[in-house]
């Protein structure tokens, strides 16, 4: 599971070691701040609840390590920063849907998927191997890559979420390169900020709520 760095900022304590580069420091420092206590707007919460059955299912599944799942409400956070809960968005840079996915990300993590042993309500194997740009605009197939692409990268870079966001917006190769560190471009910088925010005020939400019902 993702761990619950519930301020990236607080790692950031340590960003000598994390990030040899101070420019890079100082400007995740800055996003970070920027972002700080920024909770998610009610009425995205509202256009994503139709779609919380499909994240609650899709995160559940053991990708890559056993008994180790991506945190629904990490890809709550990352969909709400991403694209608003909007299926239909589409970015310039040709992103697609609620979890803003590029069509050759996705049909690679597709046909991963479609050779692999796990079977999945909503989605089929044929249109997993056989994946369209137009298929990216379908819930169901949006959510599922994006748990199943955050679940590879939560597992590639050990759980680090500034580097798991770093992976999904500029690539999982660059982070590669980079040794470790995330993308050096001020909107990866910016969505990290936003996740990890969203993802903190889900947490507490969730955390609230449950105080609530044991009264």
């Amino acid at each position: 599971m993702l761990r619950y760095l519930l301020l990236i900022a607080t790692l950031l304590s340590c960003s000598s070691l994390l990030f040899p580069a101070e420019s890079d420091a100082t400007q995740l420092q800055h996003a970070l701040n920027k972002y700080k206590n920024t909770g998610v707007p009610s009425q995205s919460l509202k256009r994503l609840s139709p779609y919380n059955r499909l994240i609650n299912y899709y995160s559940h599944f053991t990708f890559f390590r056993p008994r180790h799942k991506v945190s629904p409400d990490f890809i709550r956070a990352l969909i709400l920063a991403e694209s608003s809960a909007d299926p239909l968005a589409v970015s310039t840079k040709g992103a697609i849907g609620l979890g803003q996915i590029i069509y050759s990300t996705g049909k690679q993590a597709a046909k991963e998927l479609s050779s692999s042993q796990f079977t999945f309500r909503h989605v089929s194997r044929n249109t997993l191997a056989h994946l369209t740009e137009e298929d990216l605009f379908d819930p169901a197939v949006n959510i599922l890559l994006t748990c199943y692409l955050i679940s590879k990268y939560n597992y590639k870079f050990n759980g680090r979420i500034e580097l798991v966001i770093s992976a999904w917006n500029a690539g999982e190769n660059l982070v590669i390169l980079k040794k470790g560190h995330p993308a050096p471009y001020q909107e990866t910088y910016n969505l990290i900020g936003k996740v990890n925010s969203y993802y903190i005020d889900l947490i507490q939400k969730r955390k609230r709520k449950s105080t609530y019902r044991k009264r």
